[in-house]
């Protein structure tokens, strides 16, 4: 029960983050949240580490789990996180998310294809579920938000809220780019702690934030476009930057908290329920700026089912719903080279 409730605060403090984050880059950019969010995130990570007693343990990574860590650290709080700020600039929360919520498709396949691992009928068709589901929130022409409505019924008032006009194209690429970064990453995850004889997971994600705190400081030094962008955040931005920053640090901590004490079939599926969550947060903190429509709702809710098909164990789903044992046999076939 305890395992389930931190999986349940992880998959809503992530959710809350997106929320926070998307009413930054209304009047900010993905750059300035980059920039606060990363240094602000290692700050936090730094003192878990030391309030968990973890901090004493990042002497004995070994040099190449430290280079892995590093390298994760870059491609998922730089790389990832820009594509994901855009992609939530260009075209809110309700749509960028299912996009991005394709990382799991993308560390699933590299999981067959380099490590080897099994895919069987089943994840082939939540792989097809979270496809389906993520594209299809934006088959339909979506409804004019409120602020749309307003410019045409009105002479727009002097203190009027930034107008939302989705930008598909462009924030689908961002969204497709931060899926493929996020799910790259665990795999590094994964190659850092194959050498590594004692898996401090705080630990660790202390020396990814480090290294991608560097790149950081390194990028604010060599682009001059950067620096100024940065000088121009304004405070409502950074204020919503920096809440986005406490709250994405206290979701890895709940996953951390979950998968310590619930097994991961346990904790996997609920932390899909981030999806959901982002949807109602949404429509709470930015109903002005997001797209809400039955293509959303639907789209999200099967790339949910999708990715729960993809990224749980076959065996532990077809005994958890107890499938017929013909049907079983069908959906535990591997289609990958270990079959």
């Amino acid at each position: 029960m305890l395992g389930a409730i931190y999986a349940t605060l992880a998959a809503l403090t992530f959710a809350m983050n997106n929320a926070a984050m998307r009413r930054g880059v209304l009047t900010g950019t993905a750059g300035q949240a980059i920039a606060l969010t990363v240094p602000l995130g290692g700050l936090c990570f730094l003192a878990m580490a030391i309030f968990t007693g973890q901090i004493w343990s990042i002497r004995s990574f070994p040099f190449a789990a430290a280079c892995w860590l590093g390298a994760q650290g870059v491609l998922q709080f730089l790389i990832g996180r820009y594509f994901n700020y855009e992609a939530n600039r260009l075209v809110g929360v309700n749509i960028s998310a299912p996009i991005i919520q394709l990382q799991v498709v993308v560390t699933m396949l590299l999981a067959v294809v380099l490590l080897k691992e099994e895919f069987t009928v089943l994840q082939a068709i939540g792989t097809v579920l979270m496809l389906g589901g993520s594209f299809g929130t934006q088959l339909r022409k979506p409804a004019k938000s409120k602020a749309e409505v307003g410019e045409e019924a009105a002479a727009p008032e002097p203190n009027a809220k930034p107008q939302f006009r989705p930008r598909y194209l462009p924030g689908v690429m961002c969204g497709l780019g931060a899926a493929v970064a996020y799910g790259v990453a665990p795999l590094l995850v994964r190659a850092a702690f194959e050498s590594t004889p004692v898996k401090n997971v705080i630990a660790g994600g202390v020396i990814a934030y480090a290294a991608a705190t560097v790149v950081l400081l390194v990028l604010i030094l060599v682009l001059a476009p950067f620096r100024q962008s940065i000088r121009a955040v304004n405070r409502n931005s950074a204020t919503w930057y920096a809440v986005a920053a406490a709250l994405v640090a206290a979701s890895h901590g709940f996953v951390y908290a979950a998968l310590a004490v619930a097994p991961l079939m346990v904790v996997v599926p609920i932390l899909q329920l981030s999806l959901i969550f982002r949807i109602f947060l949404s429509q709470l903190l930015n109903r002005d700026y997001e797209v809400m429509n039955a293509a959303v709702i639907i789209g999200s809710i099967v790339a949910v089912i999708g990715s729960i098909g993809v990224s749980m164990n076959t065996d532990y789903l077809l005994d958890a719903f107890k499938v017929s044992p013909l049907l079983a046999d069908t959906l535990r076939i591997r289609l990958d080279a270990g079959n």
